[in-house]
C-alpha cells in the first residue's frame, strides 16, 4: 500500500471514529436535457452546470461518431491569477491566506475521421503550498469501433447524475480543497485514469467506466482548511496529519461504475451501480492511521420538464461491505440518500433552483451504541435544503449568483455568492465568498466556520 499523508474531516456518514466519511458537501448542477426519440442515442446530460464557463467537457464528447476534419486543433487556454483570504487568522492552520494561484492552461488535440486525441493541462504555481504543480485534466483518445459504441481511454473527467452540488450516484473524484478555496467550479471535478464505454441501442443505452487504480477525493487535510476532529474533540489543522493508506493495486481493487439510461417521450430515466470504496477515508486502522472502506452502491434517477422548469429526483443506497450490521465503530455505516429538485426561469434572465436532500444513516442505533463519542455523531436523518439564484445582466456580461446550503436539524449553513464580469472575449473577473455558519463546531458545515473566506480571480483567455 502506498501511504498518503492526508487528514480527514467530520462527515455525516458515521461516527467520529468512523472517521469521517466521505466528505460530501455534495453535488452537481441540473442541466437541461434534450429529449431524444427512443430509437436514437440519448445525449449525455451534464449533471453540473454551475456559475461560469467550465473549460472541461466533463468526460462528454458529443462529436463521437460524426465525421470530423483531420489535423491538429489550434492551441488555446488561459492565464489566471487568483487570491483569497479569511476574515481572521486561523490559529489552527496558522495563516490568513486560502488561495494564491498563478495558473496557465493549455489545450490542444488531433483528430482524423476515426480517432480524436485530446490534451488539456495546467501549470500551477500555488503560493499557499509553495509548490509548482502540473495538473493534467485530460490526456485521452476517443474512437468509435462501431456505429453504436463510443470508447474513451486515458486521463479524463467523468460525471453523471442529476443533482446540483449534491452528489448521490456520481462517485467520480471531487476536489473539495479547490471548491472551498474559490477556484473555478470546473476544478470541483477531479480527473481520473479511466476507460469509458458508451453503447447506444433502441432498448437502453449503457455507460460503463472502469478506473483500474482507486482515485480518492481531494479531501480536507488541515493544511489549508481546519476541521473538526472527534479524536481531539475540537477544531484542528496543521501538523501532524493522519496517515492515509490507499487500497492495494489490483484489478479487484479498482473502481467499476455503470449507468443504464434512456429518454422516453422527453423523460430521462437512469439506473446506476458502483463497486469500489468510499471516496474519503472512512475506516480507522490504527492510531492516526486511516484507509478507505469498501463500498457498493445502487441507485436511480428521473429527470423531465414539468411546468415552466426542469424537475429531477434521484436516490442511492451505499452498502458498506465490511460493516454490514453497523456495529463496527471504525468503519462507515451504510447510508440511503434521496434528492428532489426543480429549476426554472422565474423572470427574464433570472433562474431559480431548489433542492431537498436527505441523508439517512442505516443501523443508526448500532452506531450510537458502539460509538466512543455518540455526542458527536450526525443525526439519523440529515435534511438539507439548497437554493440557487442566478441573474444575468448587461447582455450576459455580468452574472450574479448565490448558492446556499442549509440544514435545519444540524442548524448550519454554507453560502456561495459569486459575481462574474466578462469585459471581453479575453478578459473575465470573478469575485466570490465562501461563508460558513453553524450552531455547533462538530456539524458537517459548522466545523468550517473559521474557514470563511473571500476570493478574486482574473482570467485572460487566448
Amino acid at each position: 500500500m502506498a501511504a498518503k499523508t492526508r487528514a480527514i474531516t467530520a462527515s455525516p456518514h458515521g461516527g467520529p471514529v468512523k472517521l469521517l466519511l466521505p466528505f460530501v458537501l455534495t453535488a452537481v448542477m441540473a442541466a437541461t436535457v434534450t429529449a431524444a426519440e427512443p430509437d436514437e442515442p440519448a445525449p449525455e446530460a451534464d449533471s453540473f452546470s454551475g456559475e461560469g464557463d467550465w473549460g472541461d467537457d466533463w468526460g462528454d464528447d458529443d462529436s463521437w461518431g460524426q465525421e470530423q476534419p483531420g489535423g491538429w486543433t489550434p492551441l488555446s487556454g488561459f492565464v489566471e491569477a487568483a487570491a483569497g483570504s479569511r476574515w481572521d487568522r486561523d490559529e489552527n492552520v496558522g495563516r490568513y491566506g486560502t488561495l494564491l494561484d498563478l495558473r496557465w492552461r493549455a489545450e490542444s488535440g488531433w483528430e482524423n475521421d476515426w480517432l480524436t486525441a485530446t490534451a488539456k493541462g495546467d501549470l500551477l504555481l500555488d503560493g499557499i503550498t509553495n509548490k509548482l504543480e502540473v495538473d493534467i485534466r485530460d490526456l485521452s483518445v476517443a474512437f468509435s469501433p462501431l456505429n453504436s459504441l463510443d470508447v474513451r481511454a486515458g486521463r479524463q473527467v467523468l460525471t453523471w447524475g442529476t443533482g446540483d452540488l449534491l452528489f448521490l450516484n456520481d462517485l467520480f473524484p471531487k476536489d473539495w480543497v479547490s471548491f472551498f478555496a474559490g477556484r473555478d467550479d470546473e476544478y470541483l471535478k477531479a480527473p481520473s485514469n479511466s476507460l469509458r464505454l458508451t453503447q447506444y441501442n433502441s432498448f437502453i443505452n449503457i455507460d460503463f467506466a472502469w478506473t483500474p487504480e482507486f482515485t480518492s477525493d481531494e479531501f480536507i487535510t488541515g493544511e489549508r482548511f481546519s476541521y473538526f476532529s472527534p479524536l481531539t474533540g475540537g477544531i484542528t489543522g496543521g501538523e501532524p496529519l493522519p496517515q492515509v493508506e490507499d487500497p492495494e493495486s489490483g484489478f479487484s481493487n479498482g473502481e467499476f461504475a455503470l449507468r443504464l439510461f434512456r429518454n422516453v417521450s422527453g423523460v430521462e430515466y437512469a439506473l446506476y451501480g458502483y463497486y469500489g470504496y468510499f471516496k474519503t477515508p472512512s475506516q480507522v486502522t490504527g492510531p492516526m492511521q486511516l484507509t478507505f472502506a469498501p463500498m457498493t452502491s445502487v441507485g436511480g434517477s428521473v429527470r423531465r420538464t414539468l411546468g415552466p422548469g426542469l424537475f429531477n429526483v434521484e436516490a442511492s443506497y451505499y452498502y458498506s461491505r465490511d460493516d454490514e450490521d453497523g456495529t463496527d465503530p471504525t468503519i462507515a455505516n451504510s447510508q440511503v440518500r434521496f434528492l428532489a429538485g426543480y429549476e426554472w426561469e422565474a423572470a427574464r434572465n433570472f433562474n431559480v433552483g431548489l433542492q431537498y436532500y436527505l441523508e439517512h444513516v442505516v443501523d443508526y442505533d448500532e452506531l450510537i451504541a458502539n460509538s466512543p463519542a455518540p455526542e458527536f455523531e450526525p443525526p439519523e436523518n440529515r435534511h438539507v435544503i439548497t437554493t440557487r439564484l442566478t441573474y444575468r445582466a448587461m447582455q450576459e456580461k455580468l452574472t450574479w449568483s448565490l448558492f446556499s446550503f442549509w440544514s435545519p436539524n444540524d442548524e448550519d449553513a454554507y453560502l456561495r455568492p459569486v459575481v462574474t464580469y466578462r469585459a471581453s472575449d479575453q478578459w473575465t473577473s470573478t469575485l466570490g465568498l465562501n461563508l460558513f455558519a453553524g450552531k455547533d463546531n462538530y456539524t458537517f458545515l459548522g466545523q468550517f466556520e473559521d474557514n470563511t473566506n473571500a476570493y478574486l480571480r482574473v482570467r485572460y483567455n487566448y
